[in-house]
């Protein structure tokens, strides 16, 4: 089975509840909380690493400093069910046969030594004393 991994920054205060006292129990409180927050989004609490991440300090000089990172999983399966859904949301309506089928009709612009005679032009045309070339546009 494959999984797909979360790495986040471990809390570095803890937080105030009702209750928790002492500083170990509010920082095991900020545990908890980022742990379950992450649980309701499907990921399992794997494992805490501290790595080194090199920092600028100053114009010139760089330092290591290391720092606490919480990782997480979660298979891949559940991630890929979750998103791809069962059916279609929205089909096609399938045509009919009984529907007569749409025809396209050509505009074809003719030139002026192709255009129609007074009598061939329409009477609207006619009526409006346009010439053939503005018909024609």
């Amino acid at each position: 089975m494959s999984y797909e991994y979360k790495v986040v920054p471990a809390p570095a205060r803890g937080l105030k509840a009702k209750g928790v006292k002492s500083a170990e129990d509010r920082f095991a409180y900020a545990l908890q909380a980022a742990m379950n927050e992450l649980a309701t989004d499907g990921w399992e609490y794997l494992r805490a690493d501290t790595l080194p991440c090199e920092q600028r300090e100053g114009l010139m000089s760089k330092t290591t400093v290391y720092q606490n990172m919480l990782v997480f999983r979660r298979a891949k399966m559940a991630v890929m069910a979750a998103q791809t859904p069962s059916q279609p949301a929205v089909t096609a309506p399938r045509p009919t046969t009984n529907e007569a089928p749409l025809v396209e009709k050509k505009l074809v612009a003719k030139r002026s030594s192709e255009t129609p005679s007074d009598e061939e032009r329409p009477a609207a045309d006619k009526a409006s004393g346009a010439s053939p070339d503005v018909a024609a546009e």
